[in-house]
């Protein structure tokens, strides 16, 4: 029987056809998702994230990199990467440069967790804050948030300043750009989803006045870094840690017209309506069509894609790029994986939040390195589809 070559294998699926985004020129349409590592050690960036970040780096490909606390007010989770020091600066450095010489765009996520937080991580042991006084009910994981405190008025500036300063910081650490995390119950989704907000104050009430922190946090990292160096990821349907909307139509729609008064914004990365979170195969709702016709720039959409969804909505025009996440985790060569419809390494979810610096983080196996013997006959890896 003969095997097609990769290369026209390749052109055949829409997840690896070629895309424009803005300047940047992308060789396909598989984007490594933001995930939560918990690996750096003291909040600062680990010689290991260079190992896994350079190994699901592809030449003309983008990565994301996992959530960083933009101050120390915004962790919530342990271990988690900071980028609001100098020393944390220079930690991304050597990791940056390591995805860069794969020839991938590597972009940072900045994040405030808000009130998904306990007072052991804050600063001196305060109370979280968040756009609420509400506590977060404790869920099946019995893990217990403590009571946030509630911005004042006059402290939301601040917090928009730490988001600006941490894009700056992020350029200089050598980043292609920033992903804002406007989605899944963290700070600025507190403040846009009327279950979290309940002010009475300019940040609080109408849907334009629970947006305002979000287009302020997004006014000042354009205004320091280029609207062609941000992203803004949302969730507007997503109910997570106590955060949903009423409308939640009107609120991405909302954000989306807000988006596109930003020439050349870069992207709008958004979460398909159910979070992933059931082992296998459920049918993806695709609801995130009114946003995508709406929004001018690049759409990346993501929550519980895989081969088969990916091309499908690249090829129906629905998204222009796919984020993937457990499934780039599980498989550091995915978009390699997608091009010979190989099979798929199993992720180990026991070990998504562990600390070890390789165990369920670089010690996922290649293709190469499953087939031993591909050495010996370098076409046999075509068969494995």
């Amino acid at each position: 029987m003969v095997h097609a070559p990769a290369k026209e294998a390749a052109a055949a699926i829409p997840l690896l056809k070629p895309y424009k985004m803005g300047q940047q020129e992308l060789s396909h349409r598989v984007v490594l998702a933001p995930l939560t590592r918990c690996r750096s050690y003291g909040n600062v960036p680990q010689p290991h994230a260079a190992v896994y970040y350079s190994q699901r780096a592809t030449r003309g490909g983008l990565l994301i990199a996992e959530a960083t606390d933009i101050s120390p007010t915004a962790q919530g989770y342990p271990e988690t990467p900071g980028i609001y020091t100098q020393q944390q600066i220079e930690a991304w450095k050597p990791i940056v440069d390591a995805v860069h010489r794969k020839g991938s765009l590597f972009f940072l996520q900045i994040w405030h967790v808000g009130r998904v937080s306990t007072t052991d991580f804050q600063p001196n042991g305060q109370a979280p804050i968040s756009s609420t006084d509400k506590q977060i009910t404790p869920d099946d994981s019995h893990m217990v948030y403590s009571k946030p405190r509630r911005l004042r008025t006059d402290e939301i500036p601040q917090i928009v300043d730490d988001f600006r300063v941490a894009a700056r910081n992020a350029i200089e650490a050598g980043f292609d750009g920033v992903e804002i995390h406007g989605a899944h119950g963290y700070l600025i989704d507190q403040f846009m989803k009327d279950s979290a907000n309940d002010r009475t104050d300019q940040y609080g009430g109408s849907l334009e006045n629970r947006c305002r922190f979000a287009v302020e946090v997004i006014d000042a990292v354009v205004a320091e870094v280029g609207a062609d160096r941000v992203g803004v990821r949302l969730s507007p349907y997503i109910d997570f840690m106590d955060c949903f909307d009423s409308d939640p139509e009107a609120l991405g729609s909302y954000m989306v017209q807000r988006l596109n008064k930003y020439p050349g914004l870069l992207y709008c990365h958004m979460v398909e309506p159910r979070m992933a979170i059931v082992e296998g195969r459920r049918k993806i709702t695709h609801g995130l069509l009114p946003f995508r016709k709406q929004f001018n720039g690049t759409f990346i959409a993501s929550g519980g894609y895989d081969r088969e969804e990916g091309n499908k909505v690249v090829d129906d025009g629905y998204a222009d790029l796919v984020a993937y996440g457990r499934l780039f985790l599980g498989n550091p060569d995915l978009p390699r994986r997608f091009e010979l419809n190989a099979p798929l390494n199993k992720y180990d979810r026991s070990t998504f939040y562990t600390h070890n610096s390789v165990v369920g983080y670089t010690d996922y196996p290649f293709l190469e390195e499953k087939k031993e013997d591909s050495a010996t006959r370098p076409h046999s890896h075509t068969n494995q589809s």
